[in-house]
């Protein structure tokens, strides 16, 4: 099985604490969904910083809003199980991509 790294693109924070916790109880079913196919729950992104060739340091303009990271035994798999994801319903988009050993 490879582990395969979600990136979640978009979407929006909960307005209330009533929607935090659906969006928390969706996620809690999706987590027990996939099992142990879940390596790192991950979390919402919130800064991020850009580093260029030259050393110079900037606020990063697009980055993720969030991660998580699993396990599946191909790409398609890992897309299939990603169907499932609750920040999908918030308009967000998930890129899945495969990482593999390379150290």
């Amino acid at each position: 099985m490879a582990n395969f790294l979600l990136t979640y693109h978009g979407g929006k924070m909960p307005d209330s604490p009533e929607e935090g916790a659906k969006v928390t109880a969706a996620w809690n079913v999706w987590f027990e969904k996939l099992g142990g196919a879940v390596v790192d729950g991950g979390n919402p992104i919130s800064q991020a910083r850009a580093i260029s060739p030259d050393g110079s340091v900037m606020d990063a303009t697009t980055f993720p809003s969030g991660y998580s990271i699993i396990k599946a035994d191909s790409l398609d798999a890992a897309v299939e199980a990603s169907k499932g994801c609750p920040v999908l319903v918030d308009g967000a988009v998930v890129v899945v991509s495969e990482t593999f050993d390379a150290m």
